[in-house]
């Protein structure tokens, strides 16, 4: 399988579709917009990019199978899966703020392999493969140098339907308030992981999370440099509902502030 030229297919298709849904946004109302689960919204918009791009994939890799967001009746592959996001930050998009992504993975096994995130607004593609170089639009990425947690900046996202873990995240979302330079709440976790992966965040913490919204950015942070875990330290972050993904250099200072609220 070669890898490079895969993903260089799979970057192309997510412009494609960033498109058209790019000529949806203006056109859709409050009636095209359905509930999958408390303030769990979804549009024909996802639907139909979900659909454009598993029919593309599948030519691109016929043995793969699908984990995807709008479709859990898909069939999944013996070894290769696709995991596919077809439009995250659908609350954003429905609300007309123009922060969204495509996101799409590859796994081989429990091994992702190829990871992209397209931002559909800003037209920026961020994507690696298994071996490469994280990149953006061409160009080599990296995560940011800074080595404490005081100087980071710091991405999070608010949990929309599990409320069980709420007060012990509160209570350390007061605490970075006061020991970073500032946390930033955009509504994509993929796009959450890409800026890690370009050094415009040092940090991204959040639970509730799906395959679909962390595995594709993961991978590109690995391969930035970063480091990914759960909230406890373990490594099962893509199927674990919980991520942090830092440059690594901060890593070990936030777990040991997350786990006093966390697992104290």
């Amino acid at each position: 399988m070669n890898l490079k030229k895969l993903t260089e297919e799979v970057t192309e298709l997510t412009k494609q579709v960033g498109q058209i849904i790019r000529n949806e946004v203006d056109k859709l109302g409050e009636s095209d917009v359905e509930y999958k689960g408390i303030h769990n919204l979804v549009s024909y918009v996802d639907k139909k990019s979900e659909e454009i791009l598993i029919s593309k994939l599948r030519k691109l890799l016929p043995e793969a199978g699908f984990i995807a967001e709008e479709d859990d009746r898909l069939p999944r592959g013996e070894r290769f899966n696709w995991i596919v996001d077809p439009l995250d930050g659908t609350t954003n998009f429905i609300h007309k703020i123009p922060l969204y992504s495509i996101s799409i993975a590859l796994n081989d096994g429990d091994e992702t392999i190829l990871g992209v995130v397209y931002e559909i607004n800003l037209k920026e593609c961020f994507y690696a493969w298994k071996g490469s170089a994280a990149m953006l639009n061409g160009k080599i990425i990296h995560v940011a140098e800074t080595d404490i947690l005081d100087n980071s900046l710091v991405a999070t996202g608010f949990p929309y339907y599990d409320y069980s873990r709420l007060d012990p995240y509160l209570k350390l979302f007061k605490d970075l308030m006061q020991s970073s330079r500032g946390v930033r709440r955009l509504g994509s976790a993929a796009v959450d992981l890409a800026y890690v992966a370009a050094g415009r965040f040092e940090l991204f913490y959040e639970y509730g999370l799906n395959p679909w919204d962390v595995a594709a950015g993961a991978l590109i942070v690995k391969q930035a440099g970063g480091y990914i875990t759960r909230f406890n330290g373990d490594k099962d972050f893509v199927f674990g509902k919980e991520i942090v993904a830092s440059n690594n250099k901060v890593h070990k200072e936030f777990l040991k502030k997350l786990k006093g609220y966390f697992f104290s």
